[in-house]
């Protein structure tokens, strides 16, 4: 089968289950595997999809998502186009599998499909916590503040991690937030995971002088941790080691705590 995959997570999907010789092209965001990416042709960026590009290629099937807003003109222009699309929109954790067997059944792969979301389950434990979990706040952007709320996987994976999102009860999928909100969610930690910047580009600096925010918990204990949006904003395979990334965030609070205990 001829597959044109629009979006980094699609992409990483079709090769995490042994299929990227059937990929024929990607859009310009996709850059994992980078060997598997680098020999193959690319289209434009998530909004800026060239679709007379990817018709050129030939695909029998195309798949892309409604995760970046403004996906759906994209996701109706490659239909009007006369191409097969299979559109992933996960909003949980359940959703993120859902769409991984989903893309495994549509390749002719089922088995590949469920051992995968098999081998995610058992590495991504939920992590029982006695008394108050840990407040996380996990940034998509820094300005304004923009976090992800009820429909997110990140908020079942800061669940499972022993963590909590302050606006897990908000029914989006993300929220922007101004200082007030954050102030009175008093977040004990802060995970920057910007969409669109590399890690080594994230600066906690601009974090930290934020107005108020020196008296938030986070900051006081100096609990500010970059995470790539590769390993938490991709609803793919490489959610584990986002999982993994948040839960060594949530242990190191603990283990402070524990600490503070002891010394009284």
């Amino acid at each position: 089968m001829r597959v044109f995959s629009h979006t980094c997570s699609n992409t990483e999907i079709v090769c995490a289950l042994g299929c990227a010789q059937m990929l024929v092209g990607v859009d310009s965001d996709s850059d994992y595997p980078p060997d598997v990416v680098a020999t193959l042709p690319k289209t434009g960026r998530d909004l800026d999809l060239n679709i007379d590009a990817v018709l050129a290629l030939k695909p029998e099937l195309v798949l892309t998502s409604l995760t970046v807003p403004g996906h759906e003109t994209v996701v109706h222009a490659l239909r009007d186009a006369g191409l097969a699309v299979l559109v992933c929109d996960p909003q949980s954790l359940q959703g993120v599998y859902a769409d991984i067997q989903a893309i495994a059944d549509a390749l002719g792969v089922p088995e590949c499909g469920a051992a995968l979301v098999a081998r995610m389950e058992a590495l991504m434990p939920a992590v029982a916590v006695a008394g108050d979990r840990p407040k996380v706040l996990v940034e998509w952007w820094p300005k304004p503040v923009i976090v992800p709320a009820k429909r997110s996987w990140v908020t079942d994976m800061l669940q499972r991690a022993g963590g909590c999102n302050p606006w897990a009860d908000e029914d989006a999928k993300s929220v922007p937030l101004n200082h007030q909100h954050v102030l009175a969610a008093a977040p004990d930690v802060v995970v920057m995971s910007w969409c669109g910047v590399k890690e080594e580009n994230y600066r906690a600096e601009i974090v930290i002088r934020r107005d108020g925010w020196a008296a938030l918990p986070a900051l006081q204990h100096g609990r500010i941790h970059a995470i790539s949006e590769a390993y938490l904003g991709r609803p793919g395979p490489r959610l584990v080691e986002g999982y993994r990334r948040l839960r060594a965030c949530i242990a190191e609070l603990q283990e402070q705590e524990q600490g503070t205990h002891s010394a009284i």
